[in-house]
Formats: C-alpha cells, sequence, structure tokens
C-alpha cells in the first residue's frame, strides 16, 4: 500500500511538471504574438505522425517518437533562433508543448510493439 502511495503521488507530480512545461509553451506562443491557430496546431498537429503506423508497429513508433521528442522540439528552436526564423521557433514551442500536453495526459513515447505500448506505462 505504502509503495502504491508514492508511485500515484510520483505520477501526479510528473503530470504537474508536465502541466508547467505545457503553460511555458503556451505563453511562449503568446510572447511571438503567434496566431490563434498555432494554439489548435499545438493541440492536434504533431498526432500527424501517428499515421507512420501504417507501415507497422515500428516505423509508426519511429516516426511518432520523433515528432514528440523534446530534443527535436528543442533543436528545431534552437534552428530557428540561430537563423532568425520565427516560424521556426514557434514550431519547435509547439512540438514541445504538445510532448507535455501529451505526456501529462499519460501518453508516452512508443515502444515497438504497438502504439498502446509506452514509456508511462
Amino acid at each position: 500500500m505504502k509503495k502504491e502511495k508514492t508511485t500515484n503521488r510520483l505520477k501526479t507530480t510528473i503530470k504537474i511538471e508536465e502541466f508547467s512545461m505545457l503553460i511555458l509553451s503556451i505563453y511562449a506562443l503568446f510572447q511571438f504574438s503567434s496566431p490563434w491557430w498555432y494554439f489548435v496546431l499545438m493541440l492536434i498537429g504533431p498526432d500527424i505522425s501517428m499515421v507512420g503506423y501504417l507501415a507497422g508497429n515500428i516505423f509508426g513508433a519511429l516516426v511518432y517518437n520523433f515528432f514528440h521528442h523534446r530534443a527535436v522540439a528543442i533543436l528545431v528552436f534552437l534552428t530557428g533562433l540561430t537563423i532568425g526564423q520565427t516560424e521556426l521557433q514557434a514550431a519547435g514551442v509547439i512540438l514541445f508543448g504538445h510532448s507535455a500536453m501529451d505526456r501529462m495526459l499519460g501518453f508516452g513515447l512508443k515502444y515497438n510493439q504497438g502504439f498502446k505500448f509506452t514509456h508511462l506505462n
């Protein structure tokens, strides 16, 4: 029973952390004076990568994880920052925020066994 309480507390802590990163991403988009549809893109855009699963679990997990990996989001943002491309910076923020939102909701990076198998299960 004690282990279960600790696990639940840790899950709650992780959800709060992810929520904080999502709020930071929304704030960053406001700082760019992004159009309203960027926020819609944050909600659903990276999930288009699920189409990769049409080619099988291994390829699907690879494509999905690429678009949900925070290092990729940060690299996209920093590339935009380096070359002065605001749209690329916003794309990095969108990828980062979406990843935080997914993890807050319990969706994680995918294992090769199938879409339901994530690093958060």
